[in-house]
């Protein structure tokens, strides 16, 4: 939090130097996550780290935020919209938890700025049971296990989603290759693999 001070023009040093007068003078210790959150209340708010206005489509639902231009999609569609399905895992765009739907396609929503997306069609996990009725993919990860924590599966299943779209009867390997940007730390796949066959055919 030092390093983001720090780097907002100095403002961070004019506060803390004001900080440490008024502080000598009461002779007590500086507080610098005080000054941090005064200086991010200062420049912050006021600037509004240059906010944008996005509209998209979310599940089958028009939605219009106000957003930094740096807002990532898995934070947007977490801690903006409060879909918590999206699963975030590593910030680094290696396990795959976070994988979503744009415009048909699955992607690491994590590897995505919110505002560069506008008008995008966006389909999470939350999206993908109709009328109360699970998807036939979701259905097919609950009959054959294909999970054990949970964690990794919402992307597990988004991303098998977007491979049965393009290729209606996967081979194990085809299915394996397809999911290598999914990490499951718990099973050995073997029942993943499984449920997208499953899925295959049944969609």
């Amino acid at each position: 939090w030092k390093e983001l001070a720090n780097s907002k023009i100095g403002i961070w040093h004019k506060l803390k130097n004001k900080e440490l007068k008024k502080n000598r003078k009461k002779k007590t210790n500086v507080n610098e996550k005080r000054i941090f959150f005064k200086c991010i209340k200062k420049i912050g708010y006021q600037t509004q780290y240059n906010l944008k206005k996005v509209s998209l489509e979310v599940n089958g639902k028009k939605v219009t935020k106000e957003i930094s231009n740096h807002t990532i999609l898995s934070v947007f569609l977490r801690d903006i919209l409060n879909l918590t399905g999206t699963h975030v895992g590593c910030d680094t765009s290696q396990c795959g938890a976070c994988v979503v739907h744009v415009n048909g396609k699955s992607i690491k929503s994590c590897t995505a700025f919110a505002a560069d997306l506008e008008g995008s069609k966006i389909t999470t996990i939350e999206g993908l049971a109709q009328n109360g009725k699970m998807h036939p993919m979701q259905e097919a990860f609950k009959k054959l296990h294909g999970l054990q924590c949970g964690y990794c599966t919402p992307g597990m299943v988004m991303s098998a989603v977007d491979l049965l779209q393009n290729n209606k009867k996967p081979s194990d390997s085809e299915i394996r290759k397809w999911l290598e940007g999914n990490i499951c730390r718990c099973t050995g796949y073997q029942n993943i693999v499984a449920a997208v066959k499953e899925a295959a055919s049944k969609m």
